[in-house]
């Protein structure tokens, strides 16, 4: 033990002594480490910002919208048939096993008027369902009721942002507000969401019992029509199977023969949002490659000043087996050598990784998440960088004969 302590001194003696040198190698491990650091921190922050938007709308979800219409040869957007009903929802949360729960939605936009303030915002006739199937939860009050519901209702609930722009610090459960000039009571203020993964504002909106939108607010081409409706599975497995049921449910409640293409689409959101996500993993690691060569090519530049310190050493070298260091002991001093160079390297690094992705948080607004793991990754592989690039240098110093090394000039 000793004796490795021995040569780990002799080493950074060694070091100190060729500071611009060692301040070279040390470079290339720097900047290569800190590379690591920094790409795979942009890839892992925009992973966890998908997995926030994936969080926010909720998990499991499908969309089943109505289908499209043809006019005159011309086929219409998906939404123009309007197939759907409040009874549909209805039936695929009583007699779909795979489904936990069910919001049947009723939107459009409204202007919303609170004494002389007033604000334009998208306005969702909903159950109780849409707390479950997407994560929604109030910061006071209450959401909407079965009651509700049933009774058609003039209540409301309210996002942060409307909350805001209509009533400002104040509290606005139990007040009154317009919404298309029809008095609605505020009954509670919904927990804030920020921005959906599209980009839009999941906090301005007002949700209001789907059977008051109906009557009251939007009307609808026949009774109880809903323009579309959420669903969330039982779990992820449950996903397909639920997909399954509702498609047959639906074909058999609109009577939709065997030949004959669906009145509605059933989308799995789940599934698009997992991909997305994949797609950001496969970029975190296809940078974190990237940035790795930087660090294989500072490892290449520590090989090549460690061959330079063997040959201006040669003497010394010579003096030290002539006094009785063994092959492997002028081996080992090469190779400590080289892995503090990668080690010190890692270090400093690690410090301009970190640097590296507050910048771009300030400069470029870009969302970045440095994990304990790619520290360890990067650190463990420039280790392992000192010591591969350094053995050759280290193991050419070890072969030199006494004699010739000191009468080298």
């Amino acid at each position: 033990m000793m004796g490795l302590l021995e040569t780990a001194k002799i080493s950074l003696r060694s070091l100190w002594a060729n500071k611009m040198r060692s301040g070279l190698a040390i470079l290339g491990v720097i900047i290569g480490v800190g590379a690591v650091i920094a790409m795979i921190a942009v890839g892992r922050g925009a992973s966890l910002q998908i997995e926030s938007h994936i969080s926010s709308m909720g998990s499991n979800i499908l969309i089943i919208v109505p289908g499209t219409t043809t006019s005159g040869g011309v086929r219409m957007g998906a939404g123009t048939q309007q197939s759907l009903s409040l009874d549909d929802a209805i039936a695929i949360e009583e007699e779909c096993s795979a489904v936990s729960h069910v919001s049947p939605e009723l939107s459009g936009v409204a202007q919303v008027v609170y004494g002389n303030r007033n604000w334009s915002t998208g306005v969702i006739g909903t159950t109780e369902g849409m707390m479950d199937v997407h994560n929604w939860s109030v910061s006071s009050g209450r959401f909407l009721t079965d009651q509700d519901v049933r009774s058609s209702t003039k209540v409301a609930v309210i996002g942060e942002t409307v909350a805001y722009e209509l009533f400002g610090s104040a509290n606005p459960v139990g007040e009154i507000i317009r919404i298309k000039k029809v008095p609605f009571q505020v009954v509670g203020v919904l927990a804030p969401k920020g921005q959906s993964a599209f980009g839009s504002d999941q906090d301005d909106v007002i949700f209001v019992p789907v059977t008051t939108a109906q009557k009251r607010l939007f009307g609808t081409p026949f009774p109880r029509m809903v323009r579309r409706i959420s669903v969330k599975a039982r779990d992820a497995e449950s996903i397909y199977l639920a997909q399954e049921q509702i498609t047959a449910l639906l074909r058999q409640r609109h009577r939709i023969g065997p030949n004959q293409d669906d009145d509605f689409t059933v989308r799995n959101l789940t599934q698009a949002m997992e991909a997305a996500q994949q797609s950001t993993q496969a970029m975190t690691l296809l940078l974190g490659a990237i940035a790795s060569v930087s660090l294989l090519v500072g490892g290449i530049g520590i090989m090549n000043i460690m061959l330079v310190s063997v040959t201006e050493r040669t003497r010394e070298i010579g003096i030290r087996m002539a006094v009785g260091a063994r092959p492997r002991d002028i081996r080992l001093q090469f190779l400590i050598e080289a892995f503090l160079l990668s080690v010190i390297g890692g270090i400093a690094g690690i410090a301009l990784g970190a640097l590296l992705s507050q910048t771009l948080v300030l400069l470029f607004d870009w969302s970045t998440s440095i994990s304990p793991s790619s520290i360890l990754l990067a650190f463990g592989f420039s280790g392992f960088v000192g010591v591969f690039f350094g053995f050759y240098p280290a193991y050419k110093a070890s072969l030199m004969d006494p004699i010739e090394a000191l009468r080298y000039e």
